[in-house]
This record gives structure tokens, sequence and C-alpha cells, in this order.
């Protein structure tokens, strides 16, 4: 696997690219093909190890960046005949104190992930031990260090990479020179984790993690990040100065390491994010849109304000001489911008629609929203909601999944003792619902880190959620008919451990859209949350879409995606932008508050504490806040669009 550039230096000679990266970095257009290669290259030096008759000592990383590669090693294990017998591995860390049987403990995470699928010997692969007195933790510490020299060290660490820039959980403070050890955990490491410990207080705050210095022994390195939400953090590690602020940033001091990141962890890049800055680019449309609007956003002047003095003073003089007028280009993306922005999601019915983002035909639509959990639609794009129903539209909600996780456990106590005193009130004799109550309260009350909910408190959290949906769908105005509970079956665990999709979860999409035949789709092209559930649920989608855009009534369907709950547009990419007024901010406020169980404790928070409405009016706000400074009208608040097509 090689580097798109060696990364060294901070300018090149005559001709060649200026390189700001100090690492090397390879840019993958999907977190899967990236995750192809990295196990193409951890699979070739095995079967090197394997003809030179050497054992093969690889370090191993946890959560959500290597189960890809662990996923395709086990492929090429059972197809190719890929062997492990000849693996020994490591890896980085265990919570403290934690049980090897606990569903949130390492241990089991590699087991599910890899172990228990190939052929490595038992003896073969070690990890922390989370079980440790503390009396004896500095000689276990340095004796788990001592085995891996013992086996002549590490040929291969991968690593992943924490939102603060902690390598294995080396968070930030920790030496360069730092030892195996145990740590304190990191606030925003804790918070990032909620999402897998039903919530910030159940994490631990301790644990055992392999130190700087003997991950930096490794012969080979290769970090993986996935998703906008490691994009700057990737940056100040791979650009930045080399600070324990950052522990990535100690790679740079390795001589054989490697980051293969997805095109959204790669985004504040110099390369990416301004890449006429680093090279000669192709001035197509959208390079001239993202190139116009970062000026005008760095030097604080509208786009129509903009000189041509602008332009050659940063890097885009070639523009300049390729179109000879500032004044032109911008002109020309003002209008582009400009023709985003539609009170009309659905189309303007009567309307000369050349400019606008939507068709004023058919003038009223069948609208299919796919939400991934029960308040995605809400969340997201509850002003354009509205305003479709409002606009007369035909509007589905399809909530993918049951959301049964997010919901605590006191939540659905409390929904169930609803149902019991319901029942009791109203003379309702139902011992069943009395016995459900009771062995739910006995359940929780001695519940261990091992096991998962029963399928009757799944049941019941679901049910919890789905209540809540249909409170929105009536408080924005459509009956509950045309509110559809698809409870894909990938996500029906128990645990945030998805199973991947299947048929079923494709086929069920499928019949959704043949059933309902929409003119638009609305579908979350936010992938940066953090359990994973958006990404998977988009997937079901294009596959769905893939089989169904042969039929005729697909020809008239155009497909929008939305974010907003975790990350917004970049506004260059953006191609429907949806003001809204206070009014209609107040609005969305108010129907994501029909989802109680979210509100005040939120289960799976990620990094961001704030609740999902401030997320999305802080995010909301922003987007029209940009508009603004670009010269555009202003508005109170926008919610964003990108049209995929097939």
């Amino acid at each position: 696997m090689q580097a798109s550039n060696n990364g060294k230096g901070t300018a090149g000679t005559i001709g060649q690219p200026i390189t700001y990266e100090k690492i090397p970095t390879q840019i993958f257009a999907d977190s899967k093909e990236a995750s192809n290669a990295v196990a193409k290259e951890i699979a070739d030096l095995i079967r090197q190890k394997q003809k030179e008759g050497k054992p093969c000592v690889l370090g191993l990383a946890t959560g959500s960046s290597p189960k890809t590669v662990y996923a395709i090693l086990v492929k090429m294990h059972k197809e190719e005949g890929l062997s492990f017998k000849n693996v020994i591995t490591f890896n980085l860390d265990e919570y403290y104190q934690m049980e090897p049987e606990s569903i949130y403990s390492y241990h089991r995470f590699m087991k599910e992930q890899l172990f228990d699928h190939i052929d490595i010997p038992k003896e073969n692969f070690f990890l922390p031990d989370g079980t440790v007195p503390p009396a004896m933790l500095r000689e276990y510490c340095t004796s788990y260090e001592n085995k891996i020299n013992a086996v002549g060290g590490l040929d291969f660490q991968l690593l992943g990479i924490g939102g603060n820039g902690h390598i294995g959980f080396n968070e930030p403070g920790s030496l360069i020179n730092s030892r195996t050890r145990l740590i304190t955990l990191d606030h925003s490491t804790r918070v990032a984790a909620g999402m897998e410990f039903g919530g910030l207080h159940n994490v631990p705050r301790k644990a055992i993690t392999l130190g700087v210095a003997p991950i930096l022994n490794a012969r080979r390195i290769v970090l993986l990040a996935w998703g906008e939400r490691k994009a700057s953090v990737i940056r100040g590690a791979v650009e930045g100065p080399v600070t324990e602020l950052n522990p990535a940033s100690y790679l740079q001091a390795h001589p054989d390491v490697s980051f293969v990141v997805d095109e959204s962890a790669a985004t504040e890049l110099t390369r990416i994010k301004t890449p006429w800055a680093v090279d000669s680019v192709v001035w197509d449309n959208k390079m001239i849109k993202k190139a116009i609007t970062y000026l005008s956003g760095a030097l604080n002047k509208p786009i129509l304000k903009l000189t041509d003095k602008d332009y050659n003073d940063n890097g885009m003089s070639d523009l300049l001489a390729q179109y000879g007028s500032g004044y032109e280009i911008n002109i020309n993306v003002f209008n582009q911008l400009q023709h985003t922005i539609t009170g009309w999601p659905g189309g303007k019915p009567n309307a000369d629609d050349t400019h606008r983002p939507e068709r004023a035909q058919p003038a009223k639509k069948r609208v299919l929203i796919f939400s991934p959990h029960p308040d995605d639609d809400i969340i997201s794009m509850g002003g354009t909601f509205q305003r479709l129903v409002d606009q007369g539209h035909e509007v589905h909600v399809a909530y993918q999944t049951s959301g049964n996780i997010a919901v605590a456990d006191d939540e659905a106590l409390r929904f169930i003792d609803f149902v019991v005193d319901f029942n009791n009130g109203f003379g309702i004799k139902s011992p069943d619902a009395n016995k459900l109550f009771l062995d739910a309260k006995e359940f929780l009350k001695h519940t261990k880190d091992s096991e998962i909910d029963t399928p009757e408190i799944r049941k019941v959290k679901g049910l919890l959620r789905r209540g809540e949906a249909k409170a929105t769908c009536r408080f924005v105005g459509i009956p509950t008919s045309q509110a559809h509970f698809l409870d894909m079956p990938f996500y029906e665990t128990g645990t945030v451990q998805k199973k991947p999709i299947g048929e079923e979860d494709i086929k069920i999409i499928e019949n959704l859209i043949e059933e309902i035949k929409p003119h638009q789709i609305y579908a979350a092209g936010d992938f940066a949350d953090p359990h994973g559930t958006h990404k998977v649920c988009w997937d079901a989608i294009e596959a769905a879409l893939q089989r169904s855009k042969h039929k005729n009534f697909m020809k008239d369907c155009w497909v929008w995606l939305y974010r907003g709950a975790w990350a917004e547009w970049d506004i260059y990419e953006i191609e429907m932008a949806v003001p809204m007024s206070p009014d209609q901010v107040l609005k969305k406020r108010q129907g994501i508050f029909k989802h109680q169980s979210q509100k005040d404790g939120v289960v799976f928070q990620g990094e961001d504490s704030r609740e999902f409405w401030q997320r999305a009016e802080e995010r909301n706000r922003a987007t029209a806040h940009l508009y603004d400074e670009l010269g555009l009208a202003e508005y109170e608040a926008m919610e964003a669009f990108v049209r995929w097509k097939f």
C-alpha cells in the first residue's frame, strides 16, 4: 500500500506541488475501499512471514475504525485460505476495571470481530487484563511489554485515532517516551464512548494502554480514520507540530508510518480544503464554488466584493487567467448560491423552475422521508418536513430502525408502570402487564455488563420511541398511517454493535419505495453519527434504489440527502437551502420535544453534550449565517440538502 505522497517538507521544487503533510497520507473514496487496502497489506505480511518460517506479530486496535479490516481478514481466511497459525497479536488497550466477558470489554470485541472466526491459536493473542489488582498493575504492564519484546517486537501496528488525537488510550498530555500503564481517560474520550455504554455514567474512568514508546517501536504503523469528526484532528497530526496535545502527532517521527483515511476524514487537509494552494487544479464549476466561498469566508468579504487582487494574493491567479475577470466569476457563483434558496422544497407550482432546485411539476408530490432513527426526520429537516406538509404534498416517513437501544432503563420502567397503572385505574385486568413490569424491574435491578436487554424490554423501548415518532407526525400534520416503522433487522441486536445489512433489510426498503412510488426521497447523508447507523441505513437505501432505478416511476424521482444531527454540508456543496423564520425554528424545536425519551439525558450523544434540538438550531443558524456573510439574503436559519443522482 503506497501513500499518495511522501508528505515531507513544506515546499516543493519548481514544477512540483507544495506539500504540508509530514506523515504519508492515503485518501480513499470510502472506508470500505481503505479497509480493503489495509487488510491486503496485513495479509501479504502474514503470507511473507509464513514463507520465511517466522511468526507475524501484529498490534491490534479496537473501536469502529478497524471493524471492516477484521471482517475482510475473516473473509480472506474463509474464502482464500489465509491462515493465522503463525500470527501473534497484542491489543493496545482495555478498560479498567473490566471483566473479559462484559459486553463492553475489548476482549469480547476482539473475539466477536476476529479471533472466533480464524485459526489463530488461543495462546497467540494477548490483550491487557482489565481485572489485574491495583497493587500488581505496574508489574503487569511491564510484563505485557516484555511479552512483545520476547517475540521480536511488533511487525505491524494498527491504530485508530480519538477525537482528541489519542492513540491507544494515550490521552493528550502523554509523553513520547510513555510506557504501558494505567491512565485516566479524558472526559471527551468518555463522552465519545458513552454510546457503547448506554450513557456517560457507565463509562469507566480508567484504562490500561500500551504506551507511546512501544507503539513507536513497531516496524510498521498504519493509522485509520473515517468520517468528518476526525478531520480536524487528522490535520493537526499530519500537518501540525509534534505536540503532547495531539499524541498522534508523535507518529511524525516514525520511519514507516501511513495514515489511511476516507474522503470525509481528509476534508481539513490543505490539499483537500484548499487544493489550489498546493498544486494546479482543474477549475470546474464545483472547484470554483469551493474556492470562491472559501476566499470570501477567509477574507470576511461578501462574494460580490472580491477583487482581482484578492484572487492573485490567494493562489488563484490561474483562475483569473482562465476566466479573465474576478467580477464575472463572483456574479456566477453568487447566482448559483442564490438559486439554491427556496421556500418550496417540493417545487413551486405554476412557476418557472429553470433556476429552482426542485421541479414545479407535479405540483403535488408523493414524498418519502427516510429517518434512520425515530427522531432524525424532525431533528435534521423538521422545517422542510413542515413546509412539505403545509404546501399540500403527500408526505410519508419511514423510520428505519426502532431506536430501542437509545432508551434509558428508567424510561422503559416508567412506560411499563404507566400501562399497569392505566389498567388498574380503569379496572382492566391484565396479569401479563403486571408480570412484565415486575420481571423487567427485577432484570434491570440485577443485570450485569455481559447481559443485553431481554426481548420484552427491547420491545417496550421500541414502542416508546414509536409513540414519540407518531406524536411528531401528528404535530407536523400527517396521519400516522403515513408513518412506516420498518424495524430493519440489522439493528435488532440489543447492543450498539449491529449486524451487517442483509437481503431482508434491502428488500424492506425496496418494497416501500415500490408501494409509495415517490417523486421525492429524502435520506440521511450524515455519516458522522458515532454509532454508524446512518451509513448502514443509507447503504440499504442505495442498494434498493439501484435495484429500482429501471422502473418507470423512478424516472420522476429525485433523491435529496440531508444532514444536521452531527454535521452539515459545506456551503459549496449545498444544492437546496430551505430558509426558516424565527417562528418556524421554534416550531421545529417543539417537534423535537415530542421525543421525550431523548431529552435531558441523551444516551448516545457522541462528543457533543448538547441536546439534539440545540445542535440542530446551532447548525441551521450557522448555515443561514454563512449565506448572509457571503452577501446573500439574511434568514434566521436554513436546512440544507444535496441531490444524489443515480
